[in-house]
């Protein structure tokens, strides 16, 4: 009873199946069926040609995918490129625009190369199963053990397209104690290397850059602090301050440094040690310092000059040499003590 009755179930889906098979009917086969091919051969042109066709659409997608993903890639770097309307744009800037949309054209055309190529996979009939588990795993394995790795791959990329700073600009990377500052040689998506003060190269993950000061990307400010003895004379020791400044940023070889003329600015502090007289100038990028240390030196020479904040060595002499006290016939005595003398310079004998 149970063998006839499989029999019977075997031979009506073998008469589905040759059903379905001919009147399964796609674009292909109406295609040649207008064209006056039997049903039958217009099935089995379509089961050949449905395939390829297939591959050869899902090329082409991706041919012009590859074509207009340039475009898309520039779109999109152009987006994130937040650049302030008061900072200039710079040539340096531009050209990262170009390389970083270079970079990402050439990610976009990988990603969309693979998907073709699984896709061809899928329409050939082959088990993408294994592909995708291993995929997976590497993926995790990879999203797991290199967070602060890709971490700094997105943060030097927005660096570079926002052309926050580049090669030759001193910077500040950080604030208070734990701030580091050099001169950038060198800035990639991963690093930036810094030449510091002391000689020292100093290589800083950018995904852990989270405030930077660049002074080379506006004017500068030069800010001189100098400390003069308590009793100076302050309003003449500010306008003298002012005045050396003033000269130095009117020489030919300091011209282009400084924009504009130095100012006094008035007291800062005092304390015992003395009093803080502050000048400011205004300078081109990055020259703050180098002008700092000119002017420091300028005004602390006019000012000595000038007597005004110390007293010249023939004055420290004349203060070190002895006082004459006068005494009453008439002579003199030296205020720290020493055989005193009368007019005519000499003791006589019995005399006291």
């Amino acid at each position: 009873m149970i063998l006839p009755t499989i029999a019977a179930f075997r031979l009506t889906a073998q008469a589905a199946a040759g059903n379905r098979t001919v009147t399964d009917r796609g674009f292909i086969h109406q295609i040649f069926v207008d064209l006056g091919v039997s049903d039958a051969r217009a099935h089995t042109l379509q089961v050949y040609l449905a395939g390829p066709l297939r591959i050869a659409l899902i090329v082409l997608i991706a041919v012009i995918l590859s074509r207009l993903v340039t475009r898309l890639a520039r779109r999109f770097v152009n987006g994130l490129r937040l650049v302030s309307p008061l900072v200039r744009t710079t040539p340096r800037g531009a050209d990262r625009v170009r390389t970083l949309t270079g970079v990402f054209a050439s990610l976009l055309r990988v990603v969309i190369w693979i998907v073709a190529v699984l896709t061809v996979l899928g329409q050939l009939s082959i088990n993408l199963a294994p592909f995708i588990a291993t995929a997976t795993v590497v993926g995790a394995a990879v999203g797991f053990g290199a967070q602060s790795l890709v971490k700094d791959f997105l943060s030097g990329a927005l660096i570079l397209i926002e052309d926050q700073y580049g090669v030759g600009d001193h910077v500040v990377i950080g604030t208070g104690v734990n701030a580091i500052s050099g001169t950038v040689e060198s800035v990639n998506l991963r690093i930036t290397r810094l030449r510091s003060l002391e000689g020292g190269v100093l290589y800083v993950p950018n995904g852990d850059i989270r405030a930077l000061a660049n002074d080379a990307e506006t004017d500068s400010q030069a800010v001189v602090d100098v400390v003069v003895p308590l009793g100076t004379d302050l309003p003449a020791a500010g306008r003298a301050a002012e005045a050396a400044a003033r000269e130095l940023a009117a020489e030919p070889a300091w011209a282009e440094t400084f924009k504009g003329e130095p100012m006094f600015a008035g007291v800062q502090s005092a304390t015992d040690a003395g009093v803080t007289i502050r000048v400011l100038a205004l300078t081109g990028p990055g020259q703050h310092f180098r002008a700092a240390r000119e002017l420091r030196l300028r005004i602390l020479e006019r000012l000595r000059r000038d007597h005004l904040a110390w007293a010249p060595p023939e004055a420290l002499e004349a203060a070190a040499a002895p006082t004459p006290v006068p005494v009453a016939n008439g002579g003199t005595t030296p205020a720290a003590g020493g055989p005193a003398t009368s007019d005519g310079g000499a003791h006589l004998d019995g005399e006291h």
